[in-house]
């Protein structure tokens, strides 16, 4: 009895089998008919394409050299991995529109090329982070660095996290590195890798061009990856990104208020402002403590949001 229940189930399984494949079949040339992918919000059919390279390619005026085999492929896998890293490019253009008000000014006023402005987005990915190694901020400041540029660094404030001051810095550091490498895509490498970093491998494959250089991976991507989010964030409808204007993250109107005394109780002060501690420091990151001591009686500028911009449960 067993057996013949076995045999059964046998000759049922093939009877499915030979039914799904003859449901798959489309004809002696291609043999199964191709996958029809769903997109999940519109339901229309999609696939994957690879990407044409883009005409012209250049870093704060200065032309890619992409007629070169190696340079090719790595600017194409910097525009494959993040073109189809498709979550994570739709939260930068929304923080652009937030934060590239901020930042092109500081870039201009200081004759600091409008590209660098992706530099911080593939620093930070334009999020207050902190690094392994301890760099903070939009710009990815080492503490060191930052308090040979003035930044007040210590428990109390950490300028590194105020996104103007940081900004300014960047492009203090920057202007220094293109002023002794002779170029902005030069520049751009000496900020991940460092000056030192930089002329020690110069100096030692006897190269002057970043193009030229062999690097570390994370270098060696450096400026790929800059040009890849340039070529996305500027162009998203041609990249595939469709975004309608309202779902685009904005910069919260503001004004400040200076403080030259110290601050006992940051809750309380946010109070007087029809705002809570959360929001306060939300739009304070600099401030690291729920107080501020401010012994030297510096004037510091804190922003404020303004009023009915949040809604709080009474």
């Amino acid at each position: 009895m067993k057996i013949i229940k076995m045999l059964l189930m046998a000759v049922g399984f093939i009877a499915i089998l030979a039914v799904s494949i003859q449901a798959v079949q489309k004809g002696p040339d291609l043999g199964v008919n191709p996958i029809k992918n769903n997109d999940p919000v519109t339901g229309d059919n999609y696939n994957i394409y690879s990407l044409p390279m883009p005409q012209n390619l250049e870093f704060a005026g200065e032309m890619v050299p992409i007629e070169n085999p190696d340079i090719y492929e790595r600017m194409d896998k910097e525009l494959l991995v993040n073109t189809y890293w498709q979550s994570n490019a739709l939260l930068l253009i929304k923080r652009a529109h937030k934060y590239f008000p901020i930042i092109e000014p500081i870039l201009k006023a200081n004759g600091v090329p409008d590209d660098f402005k992706y530099l911080a987005v593939i620093e930070s990915g334009l999020t207050q982070v902190v690094s392994p190694a301890g760099a903070v901020g939009f710009w990815q400041i080492m503490e060191g660095t930052g308090k040979d540029f003035k930044l007040e660094i210590n428990d109390n404030v950490d300028e590194r996290y105020n996104i103007e001051k940081s900004t300014q810095v960047a492009c203090d550091y920057l202007k220094q590195s293109k002023a002794k490498f002779g170029t902005w895509t030069m520049a751009a490498a000496a900020y991940n890798a460092g000056n030192a970093g930089v002329m020690r491998q110069l100096d030692r494959q006897d190269a002057s061009n970043y193009y030229d250089l062999l690097l570390g991976e994370e270098t060696g991507r450096y400026v790929f990856r800059i040009l890849a989010l340039k070529e996305i964030l500027k162009n998203p409808i041609q990249y595939g990104f469709n975004i309608e204007e309202e779902h685009l993250y904005k910069n919260i109107p503001s004004y400040n208020v200076k403080v030259d005394t110290a601050v006992k109780d940051f809750p309380a002060f946010a109070r007087k402002f029809d705002i809570n501690y959360k929001i306060l420091k939300i739009h304070n990151p600099w401030l690291r403590e729920a107080f501020l001591n401010n012994k030297s009686g510096k004037l510091y500028e804190i922003q404020i949001p303004e009023k009915g911009v949040y809604k709080f449960s009474k």
